[in-house]
Formats: structure tokens, C-alpha cells, sequence
């Protein structure tokens, strides 16, 4: 028994051998050996960053948390953006000048643009605005021959001192006093019928036949920053929002703007004084005499821009006194409106008397 069993078992494991030997031998295509493959670990790709745009370098830079970064669009338009202060009056906003066409002013939206809309221009009289610190305008054109076809023509209305009293005051310089109701009304039916109310720099281009300026468009100002004009009349064009010009006589005034919506500019520093012959220093000095004291006067208001000649008098030696000091424009108490061509440095007004009520106001204005 032994024996029978032990046969078997070394057959077996000799087949087994055989089987074994027969395969170590054998190798099929299929299982050919492939080259040896080296892993190496590759890190991904780093995302490029997106580059900034103009306005966001332009919000880099800036130090004021409520700098705006404003932009410029439509056609032909290539200005860079600029800095604003969200909450303030826009400040010095671009007109750009072009063969052939006359720019139109800056709008909230592109069809607003289209359409010329006056409620969605833009200029200096508007607050800034802002979304996470930025905002686009849309620039409008008109041929020279549509605006030529309007002939637009822009008050600038002259007023002085104010009055509480209805019946007014008494004296010969009663008709320099505005009833302060009246002056109200007349703010309010501005504010309230829509009205443009154009910057200097604005009024400047207009006369160069390259800004269009709306129909219903007015300049306000004051004349001599009276106290009762900073007492009765400021807190009035502030609550109603209309930007208004304040001639100042630096010589008496050297304070700060009551509000923002009162640009103070010069009425001469000392030359509110009548001359040998009865008239102003502004017609008896020299020119040197009065760029000097243009300049004095420039330094204390931070601006030159435009002045208001005392008492209106001036001549051709006041007008280069005031190139040399740097004034662009000058505004008399000559009677008429502002067009296209009017002379910078002769600008006319139109005075507004005591007993000026609102159907009287709107006559003259629109």
C-alpha cells in the first residue's frame, strides 16, 4: 500500500516539474515586457492674474475712502479715468473736442446719451455717485450745424444783497436788495423745472462753439459775499442744490465757502474802491498794479477761473491784467446773455433787481 501511494504522488511532481520548466520557457507576445515608465510629480499650473483696469490702478493709488474711479465712454471717447470724491460735486470732468462735432455733455446711461436726456447729464452740479467705487459716463455729440440752430443763449444771473423784509429797504441801494422769498422761489423753480446749470470751464467751451449747452440752462451768482447773502441766501442754493458763484472782495473775506454748493471766486482783492476820477481802481491802476492784485486775491480763493469787475468798470488795460494774472473769463454788469463767440473777458449778465417775482424771473430765464 505504501508503495501504490508513493508512485502517484512522484508522478505527479514530476509533471508538475515538467509543467513548470515548459512555462519558464515560454513567453507570449501579448506578455512582452514594456519599457520602464519614471513618475515624477508636476504641480498645476498657476492661474495668471487678471490684469487691472485703469480705474481699479487708479483706485490703488488713492488715499480717500471715498475716491470714486470715474470712466469714460462712447464714440471717439479715449480719456483716461479720473479720480472723484463719492458724495461731492463733480470736479473738472473732461470735454473732449473733436473735428466736425460738438460735444454734448456726459450722461448716466448710453441711451440717455442717446437721447439727450437733461435730467441724466452730468457735470458739476451733480453729486458723485458710485458702485464699489467706480462709475462709467457716456459722452453724447451734436453736428455744429444743430447747435448752430438752437442759438442757445446762457444768463448769468447778478444778484447782491437780500432782504428778509418784503417791502424791501429803504435807501438808494434798494434795488441791490432781493426779497429773500422771491430769491427762494426763484432757486426753487430752477431746481424744480430742470434746468442745466453749467460750470465755468463748461461756459468757456460753450463760447468756443465746442460744448452744447440746453436752452434752459443758468449761471447764478452773487456779488460781494455780503453777510446777508451767507446768512439768508447760502443755506437757501444749498437745500435746493444749485451751485452758485460767490464774487468775493478778499481784501474783507478770506473764509472758507459756506457750503459746497457756493463756489467763491474773486471780485478783485482790494479794487472794490472808487478811483480819483470816481470810478474803479480797475480802470485807474496800472496793469501791473492790478494783475498784482488779481494774484493776491487768486492766492487767497486757491482759483482764478473767472472774476466779477467791480462795479462792472473795466477797460482794455483791466482785460490784460487779467490774461497776465492767468483769468480766462470776466464777468461784467452789462445786460445780456452768453452765446458762442461773446467775449471771455466781457461776459454780460442779467442784474436781478428788488421786485423781481417768479413770472418775472421765468421771463428771463425761460
Amino acid at each position: 500500500m505504501f508503495v501504490a501511494v508513493l508512485i502517484p504522488v512522484v508522478v505527479v511532481a514530476a509533471g508538475v516539474a515538467a509543467t513548470l520548466t515548459f512555462l519558464r520557457g515560454f513567453t507570449p507576445a501579448s506578455a512582452a515586457p514594456y519599457p520602464a515608465v519614471t513618475l515624477s510629480a508636476t504641480p498645476a499650473p498657476t492661474p495668471s492674474a487678471t490684469p487691472l483696469t485703469a480705474a481699479q490702478q487708479l483706485l490703488r493709488t488713492a488715499a480717500d475712502p471715498r475716491a470714486c474711479a470715474v470712466s469714460f465712454a462712447g464714440d471717439g471717447i479715449a480719456e483716461a479715468p479720473q479720480l472723484q470724491t463719492e458724495g461731492a460735486l463733480y470736479a473738472r470732468l473732461p470735454i473732449p473736442r473733436r473735428d466736425g462735432a460738438v460735444f454734448a455733455g456726459w450722461y448716466a446711461t448710453p441711451s440717455d446719451a442717446a437721447s439727450y436726456s437733461v435730467g441724466a447729464r452730468i457735470n458739476g452740479a451733480d453729486l458723485v455717485t458710485c458702485a464699489d467705487h467706480e462709475t462709467t459716463v457716456h459722452a453724447a455729440w451734436k453736428s455744429p450745424d444743430d447747435v448752430a440752430a438752437e442759438n442757445v443763449g446762457v444768463p448769468i444771473l447778478m444778484y447782491h444783497q437780500f432782504t428778509t423784509k418784503p417791502e424791501g429797504e429803504s435807501g438808494w441801494l434798494k434795488a441791490n436788495y432781493t426779497y429773500i422769498g422771491d430769491f427762494e422761489s426763484h432757486i426753487r423753480y430752477l431746481a424744480e423745472s430742470g434746468f442745466y446749470l453749467p460750470t465755468w470751464d463748461e461756459l468757456s467751451a460753450f463760447i468756443d462753439g465746442a460744448l452744447y449747452i440746453p436752452r434752459l440752462s443758468a449761471i447764478v451768482t452773487d456779488d460781494d459775499a455780503d453777510s446777508s447773502w451767507l446768512e439768508l441766501a447760502a443755506p437757501i442754493v444749498q437745500n435746493y442744490r444749485v451751485p452758485t458763484t460767490s464774487f468775493v472782495i478778499t481784501s474783507a473775506r478770506t473764509e472758507p465757502t459756506p457750503n459746497m454748493y457756493v463756489l467763491q471766486r474773486s471780485h478783485t482783492h482790494d479794487m472794490h474802491t472808487a478811483g480819483e476820477n470816481g470810478q474803479g481802481r480797475m480802470v485807474n491802476w496800472t496793469a501791473d498794479q492790478i494783475a498784482a492784485d488779481m494774484e493776491t486775491s487768486a492766492a487767497i480763493l486757491g482759483a482764478k477761473e473767472v472774476m466779477a469787475y467791480p462795479y462792472g468798470h473795466y477797460n482794455d488795460t483791466a482785460k490784460e491784467a487779467l490774461r497776465r494774472a492767468g483769468f480766462e473769463m470776466a464777468r461784467t454788469v452789462e445786460p445780456g446773455y452768453v452765446r458762442a463767440g461773446t467775449d471771455k473777458l466781457a461776459l454780460p449778465t442779467i442784474r436781478i433787481n428788488y421786485g423781481m417775482d417768479l413770472d418775472g424771473f421765468r421771463n428771463l430765464v425761460g
